[in-house]
């Protein structure tokens, strides 16, 4: 428990740093000055970032690269929070649901059934192309 703890206080503290820079008053100017759509180049430029660490097998950058790209999707839900469209929470919880959904042979796997890795995929396929289908 101590480690969830920890966990959940880093990662208020992260979006505390991301509201400061934020802020109108004593935020950071080019931080305020930003939009999604200014934005949205580094959250590729840090994505494609994490896959050259992860393809150089270094660790520390790995860790690095991830705190960028991190940092972007806290940084874009700041913005849409301040324009009233979402939140960080939001983004959590869509995700969290959208794993449970994906996954049911983890999930809501009430038989025990041992699936191989070719039907976990082709679910997951299914199961994506059927969310594009119903939004």
């Amino acid at each position: 428990m101590k480690k969830d703890n920890e966990i959940s206080d880093n990662f208020l503290d992260l979006i505390k740093i991301v509201e400061k820079l934020r802020d109108k008053e004593e935020g950071c100017l080019w931080c305020n000055s930003q939009t999604s759509e200014t934005i949205a180049k580094y959250s590729l430029e840090e994505a494609e970032e994490v896959f050259e660490a992860i393809k150089e097998g270094d660790n520390s950058d790995i860790c690095e690269e991830l705190g960028d790209l991190l940092f972007q999707v806290i940084f874009h839900s700041q913005i849409k929070s301040e324009e009233g469209k979402f939140s960080i929470n939001d983004v959590i919880k869509s995700i969290n649901k959208k794993m449970i959904r994906r996954n049911p042979h983890v999930f809501d796997n009430q038989s025990n059934k041992k699936y191989t890795l070719r039907e976990i995929e082709e679910n997951w396929m299914k199961i994506k192309k059927e969310e594009k289908i119903n939004q």
